[in-house]
């Protein structure tokens, strides 16, 4: 079973910065898309950031470009979240997501996600 385990959230000061971890267990990490979602109270869920299997590509939410990165490390089966010059509206449980990417694995387009990770900004 794959599942991803998020940690790193907390509260932090507007304008700090965290970094959110999420590892997987699974034997094939490198065949996943990563993305993170957040989901802020009473909003719907929302695509943060993603990042592709090998790590080439990224794709960022317009409300978080320039102050978010996303990484993977396939060593380790972990993605990260950068989070700086946080802002109050960052406030929301955040999600790892995995995708299976590996057309000819039969799991192709199988995706796990996580429980969350609660961050809070405060001023």
């Amino acid at each position: 079973q794959v599942q991803p385990v998020e940690s790193g959230g907390g509260l932090v000061h507007v304008g700090g910065s965290l970094r959110l971890s999420c590892a997987v267990s699974t034997f094939t990490f490198s065949a996943y898309g990563m993305a993170w979602y957040r989901q802020a109270p009473g909003k719907e869920r929302e695509l943060v950031a993603t990042i592709s299997t090998t790590g080439d590509r990224t794709n960022f939410a317009d409300s978080v470009k320039g102050r978010f990165s996303i990484s993977r490390d396939n060593t380790q089966n972990t993605v990260y979240l950068q989070m700086n010059s946080l802002k109050p509206e960052d406030t929301a449980v955040y999600y790892c997501n995995a995708r299976n990417q590996a057309i000819l694995s039969g799991y192709y387009g199988m995706e796990y996600w996580g429980k969350g990770t609660l961050v809070t900004v405060f001023s």
